[in-house]
C-alpha cells in the first residue's frame, strides 16, 4: 500500500507520495508514486498511484502509448488533452481498461485478481484553471473543491485528521506542504505500510512549472518536523485540564475497586 495526498489552496497545488510497496512483511521494496508531466510550457500536470503496483504501471504505460475514448478521434495522452477534465477522462479510461482485464481471468481455470488502485491527478493546462482528481479504480472521479481542498489515495486515515483540523483554501502554499508532512510523519508512525523516500511537487497558480524535492528518510527538516510536532502535542495535551470528575476521591474509589 502507499500514501499520496494532493492539496490544493487558492496559491496553486502540492502532491506528495511515498514510495514504499509491500507484499507482506518480508517483501518491501521502494517504487516512484509521483510522476510528472511537462509540456512546452503549455502543461504541467502530476499523477499519484496507490494500490495494486501491476495494475498502475499498466495503466501509465497505456497512457504513454495513448488511450482511444469512445468519442475519440485517435488516440489521446496527459501531453495532448486540452483540458483537465479531459485528462481526468484518458487516466480514468486507462485504469479502468486494465482493472477489467486483470479481474476478467483468460480462461474458466484461471484465477481472476482482486485489483484495488487508484490515481490522484492534478495540476494545470494553460487557458483552464487548476484542479485536482481522484480517479477511482473503476475510472470514474471526483474534483477536488474549496471546501474541502485537499484529496488522498492509499493509507489516507492517521494522516486526514490534521488536514480536516487544519488545511483551508486559504492556507498558504507553504503552510500547506508543512502540513502535508505532518500528515505524513503521523502515518509512518502508524502505518509499517507507508514509509520514506517521499516525492514532492509544488505547482504555484498560473506558472505553469513545479518544484520537485525527494525527501530522503534522513531529511533535517522532516526529521525536525516530526520531533517538534510530538512535542507540540505532548505539550498540548499536559496544558489541557483533566477531566473533572477525575477528582481524588474518585481516583481512590477506583483503585480501591480495581485492588
Amino acid at each position: 500500500m502507499t500514501y499520496c495526498v494532493g492539496m490544493l489552496v487558492n496559491e496553486g497545488l502540492a502532491m506528495i507520495a511515498d514510495t514504499r510497496t509491500n507484499a507482506g512483511v518480508d517483501n518491501i521494496s521502494s517504487y516512484r508514486k509521483l510522476h510528472l508531466y511537462k509540456g512546452t510550457g503549455d502543461r504541467i500536470l502530476a499523477v499519484c498511484t496507490a494500490g495494486n503496483l501491476s495494475a498502475t504501471q499498466t495503466a501509465l504505460a497505456l497512457l504513454a502509448e495513448g488511450v482511444t475514448l469512445p468519442d475519440s478521434e485517435g488516440p489521446e495522452t496527459l501531453e495532448t488533452a486540452p483540458t483537465l477534465f479531459r485528462a481526468a477522462q484518458i487516466l480514468g479510461h486507462a485504469l479502468a481498461t486494465v482493472r477489467a482485464t486483470l479481474n476478467t481471468p483468460p480462461t474458466p481455470t484461471a484465477d481472476s485478481l482482486n485489483v484495488n488502485a487508484s490515481m490522484l491527478l492534478g495540476g494545470q493546462i494553460a487557458g483552464g484553471k487548476m484542479g485536482l482528481y481522484l480517479i477511482y479504480g473503476q475510472g470514474n472521479f471526483i474534483e477536488c473543491g474549496s471546501d474541502t481542498p485537499y484529496l488522498q489515495v492509499g493509507e489516507l486515515k492517521y494522516g486526514k485528521p490534521i488536514l480536516d483540523r487544519a488545511l483551508r483554501a486559504d492556507t498558504p502554499l507553504s503552510e500547506a506542504v508543512k502540513l502535508g508532512l505532518i500528515s505524513f510523519d503521523s502515518t509512518i508512525r502508524s502505518n509499517i505500510a507507508v514509509g520514506p523516500p517521499l516525492d514532492l511537487i509544488v505547482m504555484p497558480r498560473d506558472q505553469m512549472v513545479g518544484v520537485e524535492r525527494r525527501i530522503a528518510p534522513d531529511d533535517a527538516y522532516f526529521r525536525d518536523l516530526g520531533r517538534r510536532w510530538s512535542e507540540a502535542l505532548a505539550t498540548a495535551h499536559r496544558a489541557m485540564p483533566n477531566p473533572p470528575w477525575m477528582n481524588e476521591a474518585d481516583a481512590a474509589k477506583l483503585s480501591a475497586a480495581v485492588a
